[in-house]
């Protein structure tokens, strides 16, 4: 039974991975809010580059945060349309690794590539490159659990009309801390502080993700269906 539970996860995040290469423009959609929104900043504050440098790791954070969040209203919406995720629910298999896998499937297709993209981004705003390497290592840890939390404001809101609205109402409060933590510590290591508190939250809040969310997710799917 533990294969056959871990060979349908594998399944299902393989089969999420497929979907989203076979629609390149829901995948492209955070990617280029990403990077405009930290494009426009240069436009709008002046290219100098003590003040990019100062104003990087939260402009930064806030622009993964808000790209992140445009993504998860397709974490589950393709699923509830076609009657897929019903089928998941009412299968023999418990449905918290069947999240699990969904949420990782989500994360490396929107996420991971936040990440990859970052440097050239803390680039343009004039970041150090010791901090540019503690904002890769930020968002390795926090865009993991901004999907993790987001999962179940996803599974909260859906088919509600007007979701996206009460999706980032309910999550932003959840993502804050996360946001804090993030900036923060790249604007310490900016400054040549230590950052290991810095990380060791966002550690801590990665492994709570781990622990509660996909259960908390599932639950809510459960009552978004019934």
């Amino acid at each position: 039974m533990p294969q056959t539970l871990l060979g349908t996860a594998r399944c299902i995040f393989r089969r999420d991975l497929t979907l989203a290469a076979r629609k390149p423009a829901d995948v492209a959609t955070p990617l280029a809010f990403f990077v405009i929104v930290t494009s426009l900043f240069p436009l709008g504050v002046g290219p100098e580059p003590n003040v990019l440098s100062k104003l990087a790791p939260g402009v930064l954070w806030v622009a993964a945060l808000l790209a992140s969040m445009l993504s998860m209203g397709r974490l589950f919406a393709a699923d509830y349309a076609d009657g897929t995720l019903e089928q998941l629910t009412l299968s023999p298999h418990a449905l918290t690794p069947i999240v699990f896998a969904k949420v990782a499937a989500h994360w490396v297709t929107s996420g991971l590539l936040l990440v990859v993209l970052s440097p050239l981004l803390a680039m343009q705003l004039s970041l150090p490159g010791q901090a540019t390497w503690t904002l890769i290592a930020t968002l390795l840890l926090g865009t993991p659990v901004l999907s993790l939390l987001g999962s179940v404001g996803a599974a909260l809101t859906l088919g509600v009309r007007g979701g996206g609205v009460l999706l980032s109402l309910l999550v932003l409060p959840l993502y804050t801390p996360i946001l804090i933590f993030g900036a923060g510590a790249v604007t310490a290591s900016a400054s040549g502080l230590d950052t290991t508190a810095y990380f060791s939250l966002l550690g801590a809040f990665l492994l709570l993700a781990l622990a509660f969310t996909p259960w908390a997710t599932a639950a809510a799917l459960r009552i978004s269906l019934d």
